[in-house]
Protein backbone atom coordinates (compact mmCIF):
# COMPACT_ATOMS: atom_id res chain seq x y z
CA UNK A 1 0.00 0.00 0.00
CA UNK A 2 1.19 3.63 -0.89
CA UNK A 3 2.54 4.98 1.97
CA UNK A 4 1.01 9.19 2.59
CA UNK A 5 3.17 11.81 1.78
CA UNK A 6 0.87 15.02 2.47
CA UNK A 7 -1.81 15.49 4.96
CA UNK A 8 -4.15 17.49 6.09
CA UNK A 9 -5.71 16.73 9.94
CA UNK A 10 -8.50 18.86 10.73
CA UNK A 11 -7.55 21.61 8.91
CA UNK A 12 -9.66 25.44 8.66
CA UNK A 13 -8.87 28.45 7.42
CA UNK A 14 -11.05 31.72 8.32
CA UNK A 15 -11.01 34.51 6.40
CA UNK A 16 -13.05 36.88 9.26
CA UNK A 17 -16.39 35.28 9.33
CA UNK A 18 -16.12 33.72 6.06
CA UNK A 19 -14.85 29.73 6.77
CA UNK A 20 -13.35 28.80 3.51
CA UNK A 21 -11.96 25.43 4.86
CA UNK A 22 -13.27 23.66 7.32
CA UNK A 23 -12.11 20.72 9.68
CA UNK A 24 -10.39 19.03 6.21
CA UNK A 25 -8.93 15.46 6.53
CA UNK A 26 -6.99 14.26 3.32
CA UNK A 27 -4.30 12.09 2.44
CA UNK A 28 -2.17 12.70 -0.09
CA UNK A 29 -0.39 8.75 -1.26
CA UNK A 30 3.08 8.67 -2.51
CA UNK A 31 3.38 9.23 -6.33
CA UNK A 32 -0.36 9.90 -6.83
CA UNK A 33 -2.15 12.61 -8.82
CA UNK A 34 -4.74 13.99 -6.69
CA UNK A 35 -6.97 16.71 -8.17
CA UNK A 36 -9.00 18.87 -5.90
CA UNK A 37 -12.08 19.59 -7.95
CA UNK A 38 -15.03 22.33 -7.12
CA UNK A 39 -16.62 25.49 -8.27
CA UNK A 40 -15.57 28.80 -7.45
CA UNK A 41 -15.51 29.30 -3.52
CA UNK A 42 -15.10 25.24 -2.42
CA UNK A 43 -11.52 26.20 -1.23
CA UNK A 44 -9.35 24.39 -3.13
CA UNK A 45 -7.03 27.19 -3.52
CA UNK A 46 -7.05 27.52 -0.30
CA UNK A 47 -6.39 23.85 0.41
CA UNK A 48 -3.16 24.51 -1.83
CA UNK A 49 -2.44 27.18 0.22
CA UNK A 50 -2.49 25.49 3.57
CA UNK A 51 -0.01 22.73 1.97
CA UNK A 52 2.14 25.12 0.53
CA UNK A 53 2.11 26.95 3.68
CA UNK A 54 1.28 30.69 1.96
CA UNK A 55 -1.72 30.82 4.57
CA UNK A 56 -1.72 28.92 7.79
CA UNK A 57 -4.63 26.59 9.08
CA UNK A 58 -6.65 28.74 11.71
CA UNK A 59 -6.77 25.32 13.65
CA UNK A 60 -5.60 21.53 12.62
CA UNK A 61 -2.28 20.54 11.62
CA UNK A 62 0.26 20.21 8.49
CA UNK A 63 2.07 17.21 7.98
CA UNK A 64 4.31 16.40 5.02
CA UNK A 65 6.82 12.87 4.78
CA UNK A 66 5.61 12.62 9.15
CA UNK A 67 6.89 15.97 10.08
CA UNK A 68 5.29 18.43 11.26
CA UNK A 69 5.14 21.63 8.72
CA UNK A 70 1.83 24.15 9.91
CA UNK A 71 4.50 26.94 11.20
CA UNK A 72 6.90 26.08 8.49
CA UNK A 73 7.99 28.99 5.85
CA UNK A 74 7.17 27.67 2.45
CA UNK A 75 10.51 27.60 1.07
CA UNK A 76 11.49 25.25 3.87
CA UNK A 77 8.75 22.94 2.91
CA UNK A 78 10.31 20.87 -0.34
CA UNK A 79 7.54 21.85 -2.65
CA UNK A 80 7.31 22.59 -6.61
CA UNK A 81 4.04 25.37 -6.81
CA UNK A 82 3.00 26.19 -10.68
CA UNK A 83 0.86 29.45 -10.88
CA UNK A 84 -2.16 30.20 -12.95
CA UNK A 85 -0.50 33.20 -14.18
CA UNK A 86 2.88 30.81 -15.05
CA UNK A 87 4.73 34.74 -12.80
CA UNK A 88 7.90 34.35 -15.11
CA UNK A 89 10.32 37.03 -15.62
CA UNK A 90 9.81 38.83 -19.04
CA UNK A 91 13.18 40.36 -18.87
CA UNK A 92 15.08 36.91 -18.33
CA UNK A 93 15.55 34.20 -20.89
CA UNK A 94 14.63 30.91 -20.25
CA UNK A 95 17.26 29.41 -19.23
CA UNK A 96 17.64 32.40 -16.35
CA UNK A 97 14.30 31.66 -15.65
CA UNK A 98 14.49 28.26 -14.79
CA UNK A 99 17.76 28.66 -13.30
CA UNK A 100 16.85 31.70 -10.92
CA UNK A 101 15.88 29.74 -7.71
CA UNK A 102 18.76 27.55 -7.80
CA UNK A 103 21.34 30.80 -8.35
CA UNK A 104 19.18 32.06 -5.35
CA UNK A 105 20.16 29.30 -3.13
CA UNK A 106 23.78 29.78 -3.94
CA UNK A 107 24.04 26.01 -6.16
CA UNK A 108 27.01 25.71 -8.06
CA UNK A 109 27.44 26.78 -11.71
CA UNK A 110 27.86 23.53 -13.21
CA UNK A 111 25.23 22.08 -11.19
CA UNK A 112 22.83 24.80 -12.11
CA UNK A 113 24.08 23.92 -15.82
CA UNK A 114 23.27 20.20 -15.59
CA UNK A 115 19.81 20.56 -13.42
CA UNK A 116 18.79 23.71 -15.41
CA UNK A 117 19.06 21.30 -19.36
CA UNK A 118 17.38 17.88 -17.05
CA UNK A 119 14.45 20.18 -16.75
CA UNK A 120 14.30 21.68 -20.34
CA UNK A 121 14.31 18.31 -21.60
CA UNK A 122 12.02 16.65 -19.60
CA UNK A 123 9.47 19.19 -20.51
CA UNK A 124 10.45 19.55 -24.33
CA UNK A 125 12.50 22.78 -24.55
CA UNK A 126 15.74 22.12 -25.58
CA UNK A 127 17.09 24.65 -28.20
CA UNK A 128 14.73 27.59 -26.01
CA UNK A 129 17.08 27.92 -23.31
CA UNK A 130 18.27 31.96 -25.21
CA UNK A 131 14.87 33.17 -25.61
CA UNK A 132 12.71 35.45 -23.19
CA UNK A 133 8.94 35.04 -22.26
CA UNK A 134 7.56 36.97 -24.91
CA UNK A 135 9.18 34.45 -28.08
CA UNK A 136 7.32 31.54 -26.79
CA UNK A 137 3.72 30.60 -27.07
CA UNK A 138 1.34 29.97 -24.05
CA UNK A 139 1.86 26.57 -23.68
CA UNK A 140 5.49 27.03 -24.27
CA UNK A 141 5.48 29.47 -21.35
CA UNK A 142 3.75 27.03 -19.56
CA UNK A 143 6.04 24.30 -19.37
CA UNK A 144 8.87 26.79 -18.83
CA UNK A 145 7.34 27.41 -15.38
CA UNK A 146 6.56 23.38 -14.89
CA UNK A 147 10.43 23.01 -15.27
CA UNK A 148 11.10 25.43 -12.76
CA UNK A 149 8.99 23.81 -10.22
CA UNK A 150 10.89 20.61 -10.78
CA UNK A 151 14.02 21.83 -11.38
CA UNK A 152 14.32 22.00 -7.14
CA UNK A 153 13.30 18.21 -7.50
CA UNK A 154 10.50 18.67 -5.35
CA UNK A 155 9.03 16.38 -3.02
CA UNK A 156 5.46 17.16 -3.66
CA UNK A 157 4.55 19.13 -6.94
CA UNK A 158 1.23 21.51 -6.28
CA UNK A 159 -0.44 22.88 -9.39
CA UNK A 160 -2.48 26.17 -9.16
CA UNK A 161 -5.17 26.19 -11.89
CA UNK A 162 -1.75 25.82 -14.43
CA UNK A 163 -3.80 25.41 -17.81
CA UNK A 164 -6.59 27.89 -17.25
CA UNK A 165 -5.21 30.48 -18.99
CA UNK A 166 -4.45 28.73 -22.26
CA UNK A 167 -7.50 28.16 -25.21
CA UNK A 168 -8.75 24.89 -25.47
CA UNK A 169 -6.26 23.15 -28.00
CA UNK A 170 -3.29 23.95 -26.10
CA UNK A 171 -5.03 23.05 -22.49
CA UNK A 172 -6.15 19.46 -24.49
CA UNK A 173 -2.41 18.98 -25.49
CA UNK A 174 -0.90 20.24 -21.95
CA UNK A 175 -3.34 18.25 -20.02
CA UNK A 176 -1.19 14.92 -21.60
CA UNK A 177 1.73 16.44 -21.70
CA UNK A 178 1.33 17.11 -17.58
CA UNK A 179 0.36 13.67 -16.90
CA UNK A 180 2.97 12.28 -19.19
CA UNK A 181 6.10 14.55 -17.41
CA UNK A 182 4.29 13.40 -13.78
CA UNK A 183 4.21 9.94 -14.43
CA UNK A 184 7.78 9.83 -15.57
CA UNK A 185 9.04 11.37 -12.69
CA UNK A 186 6.72 9.69 -10.23
CA UNK A 187 6.56 12.76 -8.41
CA UNK A 188 3.25 12.95 -5.80
CA UNK A 189 0.69 16.04 -7.75
CA UNK A 190 -1.56 18.14 -6.17
CA UNK A 191 -3.96 20.03 -8.92
CA UNK A 192 -5.92 22.21 -8.38
CA UNK A 193 -9.08 22.93 -11.36
CA UNK A 194 -12.50 23.81 -11.65
CA UNK A 195 -12.76 21.98 -15.33
CA UNK A 196 -14.02 18.01 -14.54
CA UNK A 197 -12.62 17.19 -17.73
CA UNK A 198 -9.37 17.91 -16.88
CA UNK A 199 -9.48 15.78 -13.09
CA UNK A 200 -11.36 12.60 -14.80
CA UNK A 201 -8.22 12.74 -17.38
CA UNK A 202 -5.54 13.66 -15.29
CA UNK A 203 -6.64 12.15 -12.14
CA UNK A 204 -5.42 9.02 -9.71
CA UNK A 205 -8.17 10.44 -7.33
CA UNK A 206 -10.69 13.56 -7.02
CA UNK A 207 -11.42 15.30 -3.78
CA UNK A 208 -14.66 17.01 -4.83
CA UNK A 209 -15.39 20.15 -2.92
CA UNK A 210 -18.13 22.28 -1.68
CA UNK A 211 -18.26 25.00 1.22
CA UNK A 212 -15.13 24.34 2.15
CA UNK A 213 -15.37 19.95 2.89
CA UNK A 214 -14.81 17.44 0.61
CA UNK A 215 -17.93 15.96 -0.84
CA UNK A 216 -16.18 12.80 -2.25
CA UNK A 217 -12.91 11.18 -2.56
CA UNK A 218 -12.79 8.63 -5.34
CA UNK A 219 -10.91 7.76 -8.33
CA UNK A 220 -12.45 9.19 -11.49
CA UNK A 221 -14.78 6.11 -12.31
CA UNK A 222 -16.01 6.42 -9.27
CA UNK A 223 -16.71 9.66 -8.59
CA UNK A 224 -18.10 9.66 -12.34
CA UNK A 225 -20.15 6.49 -12.20
CA UNK A 226 -21.12 6.32 -8.70
CA UNK A 227 -22.11 10.31 -7.10
CA UNK A 228 -22.18 10.25 -3.69
CA UNK A 229 -24.41 13.14 -3.61
CA UNK A 230 -26.54 14.95 -5.48
CA UNK A 231 -24.25 17.85 -6.02
CA UNK A 232 -21.56 15.65 -6.78
CA UNK A 233 -23.93 14.16 -9.69
CA UNK A 234 -24.90 17.22 -10.61
CA UNK A 235 -21.26 19.01 -10.84
CA UNK A 236 -19.59 16.00 -12.85
CA UNK A 237 -20.68 15.44 -16.17
CA UNK A 238 -24.57 15.80 -17.26
CA UNK A 239 -27.15 14.20 -15.31
CA UNK A 240 -30.87 13.30 -15.29
CA UNK A 241 -32.12 13.74 -12.04
CA UNK A 242 -35.96 12.06 -11.92
CA UNK A 243 -37.95 11.92 -8.89
CA UNK A 244 -40.04 9.26 -7.96
CA UNK A 245 -41.35 6.71 -5.33
CA UNK A 246 -40.04 2.95 -5.05
CA UNK A 247 -43.24 0.81 -5.53
CA UNK A 248 -40.83 -2.55 -4.63
CA UNK A 249 -37.43 -3.37 -4.24
CA UNK A 250 -36.39 -2.44 -7.94
CA UNK A 251 -39.28 -0.62 -9.48
CA UNK A 252 -39.61 2.88 -8.97
CA UNK A 253 -43.03 5.09 -10.05
CA UNK A 254 -41.53 8.67 -11.67
CA UNK A 255 -45.26 9.59 -12.24
CA UNK A 256 -47.51 9.78 -15.80
CA UNK A 257 -48.22 6.25 -15.30
CA UNK A 258 -44.12 5.68 -16.28
CA UNK A 259 -42.32 2.91 -13.73
CA UNK A 260 -38.48 2.01 -14.05
CA UNK A 261 -36.50 -0.82 -13.02
CA UNK A 262 -33.59 -0.06 -11.23
CA UNK A 263 -30.59 -1.87 -10.54
CA UNK A 264 -28.63 0.10 -8.17
CA UNK A 265 -26.88 -2.59 -6.73
CA UNK A 266 -28.87 -2.26 -3.49
CA UNK A 267 -32.92 -2.60 -2.49
CA UNK A 268 -35.07 0.34 -2.58
CA UNK A 269 -37.51 0.61 0.28
CA UNK A 270 -41.05 0.38 -0.89
CA UNK A 271 -43.03 3.59 -0.55
CA UNK A 272 -39.94 6.00 -0.37
CA UNK A 273 -39.53 8.82 -2.12
CA UNK A 274 -36.28 8.25 -4.62
CA UNK A 275 -34.10 10.08 -6.45
CA UNK A 276 -32.47 9.15 -9.29
CA UNK A 277 -29.11 10.25 -11.72
CA UNK A 278 -28.83 9.30 -14.99
CA UNK A 279 -26.33 10.29 -17.37
CA UNK A 280 -27.24 11.10 -20.91
CA UNK A 281 -24.87 9.08 -22.75
CA UNK A 282 -26.13 5.97 -20.95
CA UNK A 283 -29.68 6.70 -22.57
CA UNK A 284 -30.65 6.17 -26.16
CA UNK A 285 -33.66 6.53 -28.64
CA UNK A 286 -36.01 3.66 -28.51
CA UNK A 287 -37.77 1.46 -31.73
CA UNK A 288 -40.10 -0.12 -29.99
CA UNK A 289 -41.84 -0.17 -26.87
CA UNK A 290 -40.23 -2.61 -24.03
CA UNK A 291 -38.97 -2.35 -20.36
CA UNK A 292 -37.47 0.88 -19.29
CA UNK A 293 -38.69 2.18 -22.62
CA UNK A 294 -40.78 5.57 -21.89
CA UNK A 295 -42.61 7.56 -24.42
CA UNK A 296 -41.25 11.48 -24.07
CA UNK A 297 -41.58 14.82 -26.23
CA UNK A 298 -38.81 16.67 -27.65
CA UNK A 299 -38.33 20.12 -25.81
CA UNK A 300 -34.98 21.15 -27.10
CA UNK A 301 -32.01 20.20 -29.15
CA UNK A 302 -28.44 21.89 -29.16
CA UNK A 303 -26.29 20.18 -31.93
CA UNK A 304 -22.86 19.97 -30.89
CA UNK A 305 -20.93 18.44 -33.53
CA UNK A 306 -20.10 14.86 -32.88
CA UNK A 307 -23.28 14.76 -30.97
CA UNK A 308 -27.16 16.46 -30.35
CA UNK A 309 -27.75 16.87 -27.08
CA UNK A 310 -31.78 16.28 -26.85
CA UNK A 311 -33.77 16.95 -23.92
CA UNK A 312 -36.93 15.01 -23.81
CA UNK A 313 -40.38 15.66 -21.35
CA UNK A 314 -42.00 13.02 -19.54
CA UNK A 315 -45.51 12.49 -19.02
CA UNK A 316 -45.33 14.03 -15.40
CA UNK A 317 -43.07 17.12 -16.68
CA UNK A 318 -39.52 16.15 -15.79
CA UNK A 319 -36.78 16.12 -18.60
CA UNK A 320 -34.47 13.70 -19.73
CA UNK A 321 -31.05 14.75 -21.37
CA UNK A 322 -30.09 12.74 -24.25
CA UNK A 323 -26.62 12.66 -26.23
CA UNK A 324 -27.69 11.04 -29.79
CA UNK A 325 -24.08 10.25 -31.78
CA UNK A 326 -24.55 11.97 -34.91
CA UNK A 327 -25.75 11.44 -37.70
CA UNK A 328 -28.89 10.54 -35.56
CA UNK A 329 -30.38 7.47 -36.79
CA UNK A 330 -34.01 9.52 -37.45
CA UNK A 331 -34.56 13.13 -38.12
CA UNK A 332 -35.13 15.07 -34.91
CA UNK A 333 -37.28 17.94 -33.82
CA UNK A 334 -38.62 19.91 -30.97
CA UNK A 335 -42.41 18.86 -30.56
CA UNK A 336 -42.30 15.15 -31.83
CA UNK A 337 -42.78 12.43 -30.13
CA UNK A 338 -39.82 9.99 -29.27
CA UNK A 339 -38.87 6.51 -27.39
CA UNK A 340 -36.05 6.70 -24.85
CA UNK A 341 -34.57 3.36 -23.32
CA UNK A 342 -33.31 3.97 -19.78
CA UNK A 343 -30.83 1.14 -18.98
CA UNK A 344 -31.85 -0.34 -15.48
CA UNK A 345 -27.84 -0.83 -14.73
CA UNK A 346 -27.54 2.78 -15.71
CA UNK A 347 -29.32 4.24 -12.47
CA UNK A 348 -27.85 5.41 -9.78
CA UNK A 349 -29.82 5.98 -6.42
CA UNK A 350 -28.88 9.72 -4.63
CA UNK A 351 -28.50 9.73 -0.82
Amino acid sequence: MARTVVELRGCTREYGSVRAVEALDLAVLEGEFLSLLGPSGCGKTTTLNLIAGFVEPTAGRIVIDGEDVTGRPPHLRGLGVVFQSYALFPHLTVFENVAFGLRERRVAGAEIARRVTEALTLVRLEGRERQRPAQLSGGMQQRVALARALVYRPRVLLLDEPLAALDKRLREEMRDELRAIQRSVGITTVFVTHDQAEALGLSDRIAVMRGGRIEQLGAPREIYGRPATRFVADFIGASTMLRGRAVSGELVAVGGGVTLRVAAGRALTRGAEVELAIRPERVRLATESGDNVVEAEIDALVYQGAQTEVTAKLADGQRVRVFVTEPAPVPLAPGQRVRLHLAADAFMVIG
